[in-house]
């Protein structure tokens, strides 16, 4: 078993987002210790990018400063290996396939490798292309998490019976939901229900899957565990930070703390 899945097997996962750097790697690495310590079963660890256009406003600003605090790739490389002398649940890299291909791929998945990371997502890789990073990212040991989102039943089930480390659930936004995004409604022959979503997936797979869902209140939380196996919250993380800069690991500690209580 891989060590993103037995993550899930100690309840539903809490999975945590922090932008490396955002205000500092000092900061990021007590933030990442808080939020460990309070419960978070996996972190995403964001590697900043000029472009990040899968993200929100919060994200994107959150990687402007990085970049203009200088923070770089090879930092942040350095910064995990370092980090993993003390943290030791997984760590997945959230960034985009522009910095694994300006990188050079397979020095990328080696430096990740040697850095002891688990996973990464690269939310404008699409499906079809995933070959082209997936076999090196094999070879370094760190599993190319799928995203899914409303689309066609058969769309759902490839991705899904192709998938590893756990599958990241996008919500739709056309009707709001306890998760956020669209659960009602067929849309013609794309799914949109969140619950028929997860019942392809698990028809397909056996690995985990955890739905982004950035609300705080505790039934919505409740319903997203309740069809989920866990929950990613990346944007109220990235505010506490943001507005909170380095005494922000605190903050995000009772945050989580909160989240997980309620998990």
């Amino acid at each position: 078993m891989s060590k993103i899945r037995a993550a899930f097997e100690k309840g539903k996962a809490l999975i945590a987002f922090i932008t490396c750097g955002d205000p500092d790697l000092e900061t990021t690495a007590a933030a990442v210790q808080a939020a460990t310590e309070n419960g978070a079963g996996l972190i995403e660890l964001g590697i900043p990018f000029s472009d990040p256009t899968a993200e929100g406003p919060v994200i994107q600003e959150s990687s402007i400063r990085a970049l203009e605090g200088g923070i770089t790739t090879d930092k942040v490389l350095a910064f995990v290996k370092d980090l993993r002398k003390t943290v030791t649940i997984p760590l997945v890299f959230k960034t985009y396939a522009n910095v694994v291909f300006s990188y050079g791929a397979e020095r990328f998945f080696a430096a990740c490798g040697e850095a002891g990371v688990d996973g990464i997502v690269l939310p404008d890789l699409p499906f079809e292309e995933k070959e082209e990073f997936q076999d090196v990212s094999r070879k370094y040991g760190v599993e190319l998490i799928s995203m899914i989102a409303p689309a066609k039943r058969e769309r759902i089930a490839k991705i899904a019976s192709e998938a590893e480390g756990f599958v990241y659930v996008v919500p739709g936004h056309e009707k709001q939901t306890a998760c956020g995004g669209a659960c009602k409604g067929n849309g013609g022959s794309v799914i949109r229900d969140l619950s028929a979503i997860t019942e392809i997936i698990r028809q397909n797979t056996d690995v985990p899957c955890a739905i982004f869902c950035e609300s705080g209140d505790k039934g919505q939380l409740i319903e997203a565990a309740g069809v989920f196996d866990g929950v990613i919250v990346e944007e109220t993380v990235v505010s506490l930070l943001a507005e909170y800069g380095k005494e922000a690991p605190a903050h995000v500690g009772e945050y989580v703390r909160s989240l997980k209580e309620v998990l």
